[in-house]
């Protein structure tokens, strides 16, 4: 791959990942929260793809880290929007409890 290109894919990685962090700061529920991690694990996988043609082994194993990591992440995110749900009959933020305060 040429520089150009490589830059091309990191920067687009970057924004991806950008976009995510800035819409798991400012998500309101769980759902948004999900669909702003998943954007950040995408960015991190973008930015393996030039990996690839230059060290494919430890590529490889960076990869499937992140793979393992991505998946235990959606589980327990799944978890916890079904148990909110079940408890307080909403998947809004705002009534997540924190110590007995208020968020």
């Amino acid at each position: 791959m040429q520089g150009i290109e490589l830059s091309i894919i990191y920067v687009t990685s970057f924004a991806i990942l950008l976009m995510g962090y800035f819409t798991a700061i400012s998500s309101k529920d769980l759902i948004r929260l999900l669909i702003a991690l998943e954007l950040m694990f995408g960015a991190v996988f973008m930015s393996l793809i030039p990996l690839f043609s230059a060290i494919s082994n430890a590529a490889f194993g960076i990869a499937i880290i992140t793979i393992f990591t991505s998946s235990g992440e959606l589980l327990v995110l799944i978890a916890a929007i079904v148990t909110m749900d079940r408890e307080r009959k909403n998947i809004y933020t705002s009534s997540v409890t924190i110590g007995g305060d208020k968020l």
